[in-house]
């Protein structure tokens, strides 16, 4: 890959596939987390169950907004590196 800016922009890379696999202790905590849903929406009943769910899936989202913001955030920061190191450095 010659231009890793122009790949990414031409969607060519996605960050999002670069950590696909789990690692071992992720994945127990991720089968830990599932497995504590299904035993608690199996004790909830009608409103209650519902109103977990509605829960949940807001959380979800609320997660995806801060890690997208993570990554937001950790990629200016890693260009404000990049350019104090290899731009504003040369001026001096």
């Amino acid at each position: 890959m010659s231009n890793f800016i122009e790949e990414l922009y031409y969607g060519n890379i996605e960050p999002q596939e670069l950590s696909t696999e789990l690692s071992g202790k992720l994945k127990k905590k991720l089968s830990k987390l599932s497995e504590k849903e299904e035993q608690l929406t199996a004790k909830l009943n009608g409103e209650e169950k519902e109103l977990f769910l509605n829960y949940a899936s807001a959380y979800t989202e609320f997660s995806s907004i801060i890690n997208s913001d993570s990554f937001i955030s950790g990629f200016r920061l890693g260009a404000k590196f990049t350019y104090d190191t290899f731009v504003k450095n040369t001026k001096g």
